[in-house]
């Protein structure tokens, strides 16, 4: 099933998926060794294992059809739980990602255009039109009537999928992001919003954006409100499971509802 997988790392290794949507990532293990190997990764995952944000990388190799393998140390360890976002490890870890300098050239040099809130409202307003209930376009006139102001030159690596499934801790405490596919260049608020709508209640983020590294301002807070309701439509939109759409839903309605509160 693998055979283009062990015909490149050779015949002693045995190969099994890693799971994942994708079907790209692998498990790979001789009597000796245990790695962890994927196919067409980002070039950015050299500079991410350099910053030891990711297991560290080990090699490349291009394969007889083009494609490159990337072979990373494999992590004895676990995945974060929802109640482990809340930790200050994560919150400073975030916080190194999004104030390196080294990070955020890497992915200008690979010419990827920034996710401006213009942007992702044209997404939501494109969405709107496949969309029946009346939620979804109470919620993109509302993102349009109140698009943040954010200065680009204030834009920052984003991993944009803060799911705690992503997150890994080894034998030793030490702790990685995984899985950068997605990776843009955006308002920081725009990841901020994923984790803190997700994981905490409001009075838990002002002592974990205390190791963030920055404070809660209104203007923060307004920004990452903005960028929770946007990702919410553009999860509904991208949900096939009923029960999922019908839970996207709820979340919207109750995002909205705040914000009326709030901003209004």
């Amino acid at each position: 099933m693998y055979s283009d997988i062990v015909g490149a790392l050779g015949k002693e290794w045995t190969v099994a998926s890693a799971g994942g949507i994708t079907g790209e990532a692998y498990v790979a293990t001789t009597r000796q060794q245990k790695i962890f190997v994927k196919r067409n990764s980002s070039p950015f995952l050299a500079i991410l294992s350099a910053e030891g944000i990711v297991p560290k990388l080990l090699w490349t190799k291009r394969m007889f059809n083009g494609d490159v393998l990337s072979a990373q140390q494999f992590i004895e360890g676990r995945e974060l739980s929802p109640e482990d976002m809340k930790r200050p490890d994560v919150a400073a870890q975030l916080g190194k990602i999004h104030n390196s300098k080294e990070l955020l050239f890497m992915l200008q040099q690979l010419n990827h255009t920034p996710v401006t809130p213009h942007l992702l409202l044209r997404q939501c307003e494109a969405y709107e039109q496949d969309e029946t209930d009346r939620i979804i376009g109470e919620a993109v006139q509302w993102l349009k009537h109140h698009l943040p102001k954010v200065d680009e030159q204030e834009f920052v690596v984003c991993h944009s999928d803060l799911n705690h499934n992503n997150w890994i801790e080894d034998e030793s405490g030490l702790l990685y992001l995984t899985d950068w596919d997605d990776a843009i260049i955006a308002d920081r608020a725009f990841d901020l919003a994923m984790v803190v709508y997700s994981y905490m209640d409001e009075v838990e983020w002002e002592r974990w954006f205390s190791h963030y590294g920055v404070r809660v301002s209104s203007e923060l807070h307004n920004r990452m409100h903005w960028y929770a309701i946007a990702q919410t439509i553009l999860t509904i939109y991208g949900e096939e499971n009923d029960s999922a759409r019908t839970e996207g839903f709820h979340v919207l309605r109750e995002l909205m509802d705040e914000a009326y509160e709030r901003i209004n």
